[in-house]
């Protein structure tokens, strides 16, 4: 397997390969040039977004600066996601429809290993510098709402319709239709048709 490979499969892997040096400087430069566009100029982010991601919904819409590790390990549908959105994706993160996601939220894949001599730099047969690290996925389902501020680690998924409070920290799985937060983020109730804010809401099709 390549180091690609096992990262993506969530295996400990070399981060100082020289195929992930080359995505993460691609991922650098698409970047800069999707938070250096102005968001009066969406067609041409979402241009860029294209190129960037490993795939794009029709709607997607995302406020700058946004900040990626490759970029090609994120699927994104129609999502909307405010200002200074971090996503280390060495592992897939994968976010349904109708999301919508706050300022300053962060998703994290990536790890390392607990153990200290396991964790710090190593040295090859040849002298070649090296960190070994691993990651698990987050997957956000459909029609969720993530407060601002939040955190979501990896080995992460969160069902469809959930709210998650602003600042939390989510560690585990939360299931669907709840309401959550905290640090770590807690289910503290389903959402049921009493937090109707305008009465009915037409079911959609």
């Amino acid at each position: 397997m390549t180091e690609r490979e096992k990262m993506v499969a969530g295996m400990l892997y070399d981060s100082a390969d020289q195929e992930l040096q080359d995505l993460r400087e691609r991922c650098v430069h698409l970047c800069k040039k999707f938070n250096d566009l102005s968001e009066l100029r969406a067609a041409e982010q979402k241009e860029v977004l294209k190129e960037l991601l490993g795939s794009v919904g029709e709607h997607l819409w995302i406020r700058p600066p946004l900040r990626l590790d490759y970029g090609c390990n994120v699927y994104l549908g129609n999502v909307s996601i405010n200002f200074n959105c971090t996503m280390l994706d060495v592992a897939p993160i994968r976010i349904g429809d109708n999301v919508q996601i706050g300022p300053n939220v962060s998703f994290f894949t990536a790890s390392h290993p607990l153990l200290a001599k396991e964790r710090n730099s190593q040295y090859d047969e040849n002298g070649r510098r090296y960190t070994l690290e691993y990651g698990k996925p987050i997957t956000v389902e459909d029609n969720v709402w993530i407060g601002g501020g939040t955190i979501i680690n990896g080995g992460v998924t969160i069902g469809h319709d959930a709210v998650i409070g602003a600042g939390s920290v989510v560690t585990k799985d939360i299931p669907a239709g709840v309401v959550a937060a905290g640090v770590p983020c807690r289910v503290i109730r389903p959402l049921t048709e009493e937090d109707a804010m305008f009465g009915a809401v037409p079911a959609q099709e």
